[in-house]
């Protein structure tokens, strides 16, 4: 799920080299941090944070799948 994370979020930004996401998992659920340049963060956040909320979403959509709960961090 954190491919998924990080190959959306190398495609919105503008340094795609400074996309890092850590993976960290919790007892109810899995945690993924997507960190990005601070040039970028209005980019991955989107305006009224739509686009971090479509991520969300993705995620969520993804999830169903592995019978996991996913939780997006943008750090």
């Amino acid at each position: 799920m954190g491919e998924l994370v990080k190959y959306i979020a190398m495609n919105l930004v503008d340094k795609p080299e400074e996309v890092k996401v850590e993976v960290k998992e919790g007892e109810n659920s899995t945690i993924i941090e997507l960190t990005v340049a601070p040039d970028d963060m209005g980019k991955v956040i989107g305006k009224q944070g739509r686009i971090a909320k479509a991520i969300r979403t993705v995620v969520k959509a993804a999830s169903v799948k592995e019978n996991k709960k996913y939780v997006v961090e943008i750090v």
